[in-house]
């Protein structure tokens, strides 16, 4: 987990030992959290009705990290199972796709971006090739929410057995590459993060269960 070359809060590069768990194929679509917010009287976003963000198979933008917790819960009860955001390390994990020294998913290279990607909006989940785990758009489309506390020190004193971050902070962590930045495709063990309450059109999340 992280990169002793990147920034100084990937560092230092550190082995941990995360317990076996699942994570969603593709980050929350339109559909997935319209599904949600229908059953529990949300509102929608300022984006839902926008043209360049309706489509149902797009990933779901502008949820908070606590809306993020909420619809984990109320998916939970309905499949009878425990459903939660996955720990940043539980991310990483999953984005290196079993490549553990790799920049990317994929390799070493950033891939050539054609200019009509990612112009307007984010784009539907599942249309490019899955990494080595058979997990879509881990490390693009959407920055994601993990459920961690962030805390830029935090490797330097993580343990090596499940870290799930610190015990408390004011922003928290995310991963992934986003649709609007300029470099658009995260490296693995890129971090990234924000207050919780926050809602941006580049954030979205993916669920995970032990």
């Amino acid at each position: 987990m992280g990169q002793d070359d990147g920034r100084d809060d990937e560092r230092p590069a550190h082995r941990v030992r995360v317990a076996p768990f699942r994570l969603c194929r593709h980050q929350v679509t339109n559909a997935d959290y319209d599904a949600f917010r229908k059953a529990t009287s949300r509102e929608k976003s300022e984006y839902r009705d926008r043209a360049e963000f309706r489509d149902p198979l797009q990933p779901a933008v502008a949820v908070n990290w606590f809306d993020a917790v909420a619809y984990c819960h109320w998916l939970g009860a309905q499949i009878g199972m425990h459903v939660r955001l996955p720990t940043e390390a539980e991310w990483e994990f999953a984005a290196r796709g079993g490549c553990e020294a790799r920049l990317y998913p994929w390799g070493d290279a950033l891939p050539e971006i054609p200019p009509d990607r990612w112009k307007h909006a984010p784009e539907p989940v599942m249309r490019g090739a899955p990494n080595g785990y058979g997990l879509f758009d881990m490390c693009q489309n959407v920055h994601e929410w993990c459920s961690d506390w962030y805390d830029p020190g935090y490797y330097a004193v993580s343990p090596a057995e499940n870290p799930h971050g610190p015990e408390r902070g004011k922003r928290r962590s995310s991963r992934g590459g986003a649709w609007r930045h300029h470099i658009k495709v995260a490296r693995c063990a890129a971090r990234s993060s924000i207050p919780p309450e926050f809602r941006y059109a580049d954030y979205g999340f993916r669920v995970a269960a032990s």
